[in-house]
């Protein structure tokens, strides 16, 4: 073991819907946990005898609020090792070994664009915790558009959770976008159509896409054909 891998115990763990599962991960030998909102935690799963066979990326879905503890919110995934351990075998009082923070997954220092935050799935985890630090810190910011598409309203991670930030904290808007759901009185189909539809008028803006794979490749696709740099996109990629 090397100095950066550190044993968590796993204080808390909440269903948040049918297959996501909400973790608190308390880390005792350290005194705070300090991060920047958007990174992630490594854990290594006892599920092989090769190290990167056993490791496990997730985001931190908390913001950094000086205590020893995070929040992670993983999807179980179907036939995925690391899941179903975490799922199955991890209980309240479990023992993760875990490294970070880790990633370059975070915000600029000023924020003088509209922010786009295009998710789907456990994506949210990060913009979860950036948007709580802005809102904490009363940092300066333009508008902030957190699109999360996913098929089932019963699918949608932290729902009222956003709301009530969309409530509390002004320039922050919540737009869910489902891709199944019948009835259903919000926004229907999938995430690109939203920001490409906000976006006739090319106003400044900076994209955070954080999801599936071929979620990601094709908003970046679409968002530089709307005009806008390569620079201006930054990536997360799950699976």
């Amino acid at each position: 073991m090397t100095e950066n891998w550190h044993t968590g115990i796993v204080t808390k763990i909440v269903d948040e819907t049918h297959n996501t599962r909400r973790f608190w991960i308390k880390i005792p030998d350290m005194e705070i946990f300090d991060f920047k909102p958007g990174q992630f935690v490594t854990l290594d799963l006892p599920i092989h005898e090769k190290k990167n066979k056993r490791w496990r990326s997730y985001s931190i879905a908390s913001h950094p609020d000086g205590t020893n503890e995070i929040e992670l919110v993983i999807v179980l995934l179907e036939g995925g090792a690391g899941t179903n351990y975490l799922f199955n075998e991890v209980k309240e009082g479990s023992e993760l070994v875990l490294k970070g923070p880790l990633g370059v997954f975070v915000l600029p220092p000023t924020l003088d664009t509209d922010l786009f935050f295009i998710c789907t799935g456990t994506g949210i985890a990060p913009f979860r915790a950036m948007t709580k630090y802005l809102m904490q810190h009363n940092i300066p910011h333009k508008d902030i558009h957190l699109i999360f598409g996913t098929r089932y309203e019963s699918d949608l991670l932290y729902a009222a959770e956003m709301r009530q930030l969309e409530a509390d904290f002004p320039g922050f808007h919540y737009i869910p976008t489902l891709s199944r759901q019948e009835a259903w009185t919000g926004r229907k189909g999938y995430v690109h159509q939203v920001y490409e539809e906000m976006l006739q008028d090319k106003r400044p803006a900076n994209f955070y896409l954080c999801g599936w794979k071929a979620m990601i490749d094709e908003a970046k696709q679409r968002i530089q054909a709307l005009g806008y740099d390569r620079k201006s996109i930054h990536q997360e990629l799950y699976g």
